[in-house]
């Protein structure tokens, strides 16, 4: 996938990208042996040669982090307000950012890697790669209110695509297992603020093949080959391969 030059350097641990621009700007760097001084151009690291100062760029190795994410935590790699952020929960070490957002409010499963062509396939609007949460609402929906969210409603000049949503258990509140393809900001909050029934906690447990089983919030780990595999075949083919049982 193409990429920024500067952001190839920084990734590769070279420097910053605000000197890796200077690298570019003064002639320090090659690509397929060809010297770059523009800045915006962009290489493949998977696929070309990259040399700062006659010194060839390792290429980086792909790395997925599964991360179940506390309440309390931007799903953001920095924020200049200075709150938590869900890198404050992995090593420095692992250089990735987060395919997609989950809200500051919400808990649940976050994918954290390096792999830029990936997170464009499960951020990219209308993907096929479904998320699923659990959501409590305040109080007890009819199903005339839910068929509404089923089929597709209109949030301001945004129209949400249908979701599925079963039911999970009911008392004074409401729990709803919600299957989202797409993932606007704070779609499920807004979808329920609609028909009268705000969320009171939300949780995302799965996202395709992939689920929470085993961590605890705070926790992450990385993902195993086979598990990698299962999520670029659900994003190429759009099938789930994966049921949300229920809590």
């Amino acid at each position: 996938m193409l990429e920024r030059l500067q952001k190839i350097i920084a990734d590769a641990g070279i420097a910053s990208r605000r000197k890796a621009e200077g690298y570019i700007l003064a002639g320090r760097v090659r690509v397929n042996g060809r010297v770059v001084q523009q800045l915006g151009s962009k290489a493949d690291p998977q696929v070309d040669s990259i040399k700062v100062d006659g010194k060839l760029l390792r290429r980086p190795e792909r790395v997925y982090l599964l991360l179940h994410k506390p309440p309390g935590y931007l799903t953001t790699r920095s924020d200049p307000q200075g709150r938590p952020t869900v890198m404050d929960l992995i090593p420095p070490r692992f250089r990735v950012y987060p395919a997609g957002r989950l809200d500051y409010q919400s808990e649940g499963l976050v994918l954290l890697t390096n792999d830029g062509e990936l997170t464009r396939q499960i951020t990219r609007a209308g993907g096929h790669c479904p998320k699923f949460y659990h959501v409590k609402v305040r109080g007890v929906p009819e199903e005339k209110e839910l068929d509404k969210l089923r089929k597709g409603v209109r949030l301001n000049d945004l129209l949400l695509h249908p979701a599925t949503i079963r039911l999970l258990r009911q008392q004074r509140h409401s729990w709803y297992e919600v299957t989202l393809y797409e993932g606007k900001n704070r779609q499920i909050r807004r979808m329920f603020e609609i028909i009268g029934h705000p969320v009171l906690k939300l949780k995302r447990v799965a996202l395709g093949p992939l689920d929470l089983k085993g961590l605890v919030p705070g926790a992450h780990r990385l993902l195993r080959p086979s598990e990698v595999e299962a999520l670029k075949r659900t994003l190429d083919q759009g099938e789930s391969g994966f049921a949300v049982r229920k809590r």
